[in-house]
């Protein structure tokens, strides 16, 4: 399978500097970088978080696991700030609201804005030149500069992944 029109359509409208990379079929971050023999710091797992009735995306490291309560304070510190009521749960969006609602595979999150979710990237991650991201398939990855990825897809900066066990 290709990657979406949409996808490739939104990256040439907002003139991304991208490279589309073709590899073995993998589900994970961690197995994408093993693959291609890259450092999983340089892959983004992207995971769709519930937070009471809203959705928003969560962006870090292949190599780094999600504390989902350090995630919750950073969206409702920039919450509060804009003036918005505070979120009180956070959990992992379901697959059949993933299904319904995202274009692409389940796993294979295509992290862009025009999903319409606000995206949180984590700091570690972002300290690479270049990432590897989600394109929507699990034979593909989309190759892209991270300074240019964190200014046209308007992401929130943090801290919330942990070292994986």
């Amino acid at each position: 399978m290709a990657i979406p029109k949409k996808i490739l359509n939104y990256l040439e409208k907002n003139k991304y500097k991208f490279e589309i990379i073709e590899h073995k079929t993998t589900y994970t971050a961690w197995d994408t970088s093993q693959t291609e023999k890259i450092k999983p710091q340089e892959v983004a797992k992207a995971l769709v978080m519930k937070i009471d009735s809203d959705y928003v995306l969560a962006l870090l490291s292949g190599n780094r696991n999600l504390d989902k309560q350090k995630l919750l304070k950073i969206i409702n510190a920039q919450r509060k700030k804009n003036k918005e009521k505070i979120y009180k749960k956070i959990d992992f969006a379901k697959e059949a609201w993933m299904k319904k609602n995202l274009p692409g595979k389940v796993g294979a999150v295509p992290p862009f804005r025009f999903l319409k979710l606000e995206i949180y990237a984590d700091n570690l991650l972002l300290k690479n030149k270049k990432i590897y991201l989600g394109s929507g398939d699990y034979t593909m990855a989309i190759k892209v500069n991270v300074n240019q990825y964190a200014k046209i897809e308007n992401i929130v900066k943090g801290s919330f992944s942990k070292a994986k066990k």
